[in-house]
């Protein structure tokens, strides 16, 4: 569906709300994350009696060969000789560990390779990566959704090779700007000449879907050249088009020169206002928006795994950046920001033996008040809206029941779409505009309390 720019909800006052406080892709974060004890995370047990005949399989590949200025995800700096393969010999013994616990008759519905940068692996070692999905645990790549990400300097002809013959249908490429002094001051090194050799690769390959992720608010950026940016993107039809907005968060490169960074209002009213105007370039291009985030061409093949918002559960993640989904914990491995420590937490995840990979180590234990903000949550923060009776299908009661005072507040705002209906709960543009001040909204006083004892490492 066509979200329309003129669909708005009642009339209401300009919202003061700062339009980007936390960009929500799984809730809780895992800053909400702590230690467990090992006798009550055994994988054997958490598995038991959770539905397993269509699985989410998430491999996380910690490797970049830059870290861009605004990142903050779980990924190192290159890799010295010898690691990468002592990862993936890791990612073998969690995935045997993880194939025990799982036991007979686990079936996979999509597969995603993320990271860090998956194309960081050489050819070679994507194949292993691929057999670790199919001959490991079980997974045919061919048969399901796959999605891989990718930068321009390592998609390379060998490396999408590999990736095409083994069924990928969705190469997520991050480029972030085609304005070669944007992409610098975002700490992305890279050339526009070697972005286009890069896409002219990925399109030869024939991979279904290619999506390009852009970043708005960068220093310097104007209305101009971003959209520069977006009609260099534009040229290639993508099936798809990220369009995020730039945040400074601590222990990143820019973060670590907050100085010379932008901020404050003027900086929200800047990358609302790009935000705005993008949005309006690619619905006006025949794109349709699926998030605040993302956009896909109209007429776009459909994969079966797009904007997946992990509202149900069955996540299996591997490697040491990735998070499993259970009904009743989420899980993962130890997450820091800081290089040194992100170093470290590699180097401890190669040398595991294959026994300590049959418990979780951290994670949050979920209950039904969590569960149903999730999915309103993540359900709501789609630009096509969530059916209230699907959630009341779910948890036996309505939205408007378990979350009246958030939803009445939404509505003041104007972020609810009232022409929508009674039957469907659904943003207006206004408040998918604000997607990154309503979801937080929505956090749970413990899980708030939780992020906030949280130490940034």
């Amino acid at each position: 569906m066509t979200m329309s720019i003129t669909s708005t909800g009642a009339a209401a006052a300009p919202s003061t709300v700062r339009p980007y406080q936390q960009y929500v892709y799984a809730y809780p974060h895992k800053t909400a994350y702590r230690p467990l004890a090992r006798e009550r995370a055994s994988l054997r047990a958490l598995w038991a009696d959770e539905p397993k005949d269509a699985l989410s399989l998430y491999f996380h590949i910690p490797f970049c060969e830059v870290r861009c200025g605004f990142c903050n995800l779980f990924t190192r700096i290159g890799a010295p000789d010898g690691l990468t393969a002592a990862y993936l010999d890791a990612m073998e013994r969690q995935a045997a560990a993880v194939r025990e616990a799982l036991g007979e008759g686990a079936h996979y519905a999509n597969a995603a390779f993320g990271g860090g940068t998956p194309t960081f692996l050489e050819a070679a070692e994507l194949e292993r990566l691929c057999d670790l999905a199919e001959r490991g645990l079980g997974a045919d790549l061919a048969a399901i959704p796959l999605s891989v990400e990718a930068s321009p300097a390592t998609a390379t002809a060998d490396r999408l090779s590999v990736l095409a013959a083994r069924g990928t249908t969705r190469l997520s490429l991050g480029v972030q700007s085609f304005v070669d002094p944007e992409a610098r001051t975002a700490v992305r090194p890279q050339r526009r000449a070697d972005v286009e050799a890069a896409l002219a690769r990925i399109r030869d390959t024939g991979i279904p879907v290619l999506n390009i992720d852009l970043i708005y608010g960068i220093d310097g950026q104007t209305e101009q050249s971003w959209t520069r940016s977006l009609d260099a993107a534009l040229a290639w039809q993508p099936e798809e088009l990220y369009l995020y907005p730039l945040y400074v968060r601590p222990l990143t490169g820019l973060g670590r020169h907050r100085g010379t960074a932008p901020g404050g209002a003027d900086w929200d009213e800047q990358r609302l206002r790009l935000y705005r105007h993008g949005r309006d370039h690619l619905l006006a291009r025949g794109y349709e928006q699926v998030s605040m985030r993302m956009f896909r061409r109209a007429g776009a093949p459909a994969t079966g795994g797009e904007d997946y918002a992990c509202q149900t559960d069955g996540m299996v993640g591997l490697g040491c950046g990735s998070r499993s989904y259970t009904s009743t914990l989420h899980y993962s491995f130890d997450y820091a920001v800081d290089m040194h420590r992100i170093r470290g937490i590699i180097d401890e995840y190669t040398a595991r033996p294959e026994d300590d990979f049959r418990h979780a180590d951290f994670g949050w234990e979920m209950n039904a008040d969590e569960s149903r903000r999730r999915h309103l949550l993540q359900s709501l923060l789609q630009a096509e809206g969530m059916p209230v009776a699907d959630y009341r299908t779910r948890f036996g009661t309505a939205p408007g029941d378990d979350f009246a005072a958030e939803l009445d507040r939404f509505r003041e705002r104007g972020w609810l779409d009232d022409r929508a209906g009674a039957e469907l709960l659904r943003l207006s543009p206004e408040g998918l505009a604000h997607s990154d001040a309503l979801g937080p909204e929505l956090f749970s006083a413990a899980v708030r309390e939780r992020m906030a004892a949280y130490e940034p490492k």
